[in-house]
């Protein structure tokens, strides 16, 4: 848990608030890592702002030229959230409007073909080996497998310590994530099977490793990594360049496995009402409004779904409220 060096005299405030978001189980780090941003905005430009204006937030509005309008909305949502939270205190602050940005652009997942998963995975598998990262040619080929058959977030996956790993059993203790909850899920033996040959190549070199994949110094790689590793192999593939719309994300393995665990259940005639709660919660989501996004992308199965999931009443699925970071 990173705790920020606040210095403006909105400081005291901010680590009120932050602590406020932790005591009630959310993370709050990318949260809280904007407000540092913010808080240094505020610090440079406005040394003697003991509240928030209207300016501060202009300020911190127009500090990124030509952003899109989803960064927008991620680095001004805390600050409101700190604006409100002040307010309520009695403070005589500025709130940013809630139509600031005016727009959020939906990003439409790509769920990969198997012609798509094929080329992809061959390319992996023939990774280099790398004078500046040893270990990169063993981790690239399992982790980017863990994503797709274990539907993991990447900094799941990027996380993993080696004692969250059973290599015996295939269970994988996923710490606390997105929404400040861990589980745990289990991988197939043919997974388990790769993941046991990578263990033993990579323990050679880190007898007394911590982390499952290690970077050349033994700890985690940074979060930007997994994502640069993708766009090295699948920006090379013909089948990237045939894609229309949005560009394939390595969050789109997660969606993949979504979408095609539904299918099966489809196929398979299984009861969708009683699995789709396990579902949610081996997606690691906090509420079902999460996992309701996948029913969206079964395009060929949706019809026969909303209707298996109509029968399903509100102490079921209950209202909900969005996870917070």
């Amino acid at each position: 848990m990173t705790d920020y060096p606040f210095k403006s005299l909105l400081s005291t405030c901010i680590k009120e608030f932050v602590a406020q978001k932790r005591a009630l189980g959310y993370p709050y780090q990318s949260s809280a890592r904007i407000l540092y941003h913010f808080d240094l905005l505020v610090a440079e430009k406005f040394p003697g702002g003991n509240t928030i204006t209207r300016e501060m937030c202009s300020a911190w509005i127009l500090s990124k030229p030509g952003e899109h309008p989803n960064g927008l909305l991620r680095r001004v949502t805390p600050v409101r959230q700190l604006g409100k939270y002040m307010k309520g205190l009695g403070y005589d602050v500025y709130v940013i409007p809630g139509h600031i940005p005016d727009r959020q652009v939906k990003y439409e997942a790509h769920i990969y073909t198997t012609a798509e998963l094929k080329s992809f995975f061959h390319a992996i598998d023939r990774c280099p080996p790398s004078p500046f990262s040893p270990t990169r040619r063993y981790v690239i080929p399992v982790i980017f497998r863990m994503l797709y058959c274990c539907g993991l977030r990447s900094s799941e996956a990027r996380l993993l310590k080696k004692e969250d790993v059973d290599l015996k059993t295939g269970k994988l203790f996923v710490r606390e994530s997105k929404g400040w909850k861990a589980r745990v899920v289990y991988m197939s033996e043919d997974l388990r099977e790769v993941c046991r040959e990578y263990d033993s190549i990579i323990e050679s070199m880190f007898p007394n490793r911590q982390v499952f994949f290690p970077n050349k110094d033994g700890g985690c790689f940074n979060k930007s990594t997994i994502g640069h590793w993708f766009h090295e192999f699948w920006d090379k593939l013909p089948e990237s360049g045939a894609i229309t719309g949005n560009p394939a994300r390595v969050h789109d393995f997660r969606h993949g496995y979504a979408v095609y665990r539904l299918n099966q259940w489809v196929k398979e005639g299984q009861d969708i009402n009683t699995l789709y709660p396990y579902l949610s919660e081996y997606m690691g989501h906090s509420n079902y409004a999460s996992t309701d996004y996948y029913l969206s992308l079964v395009e060929d199965f949706y019809p026969e779904i909303e209707q298996r999931l109509s029968s399903v009443n509100d102490d079921i699925l209950p209202e909900v409220h969005h996870e917070e970071e």
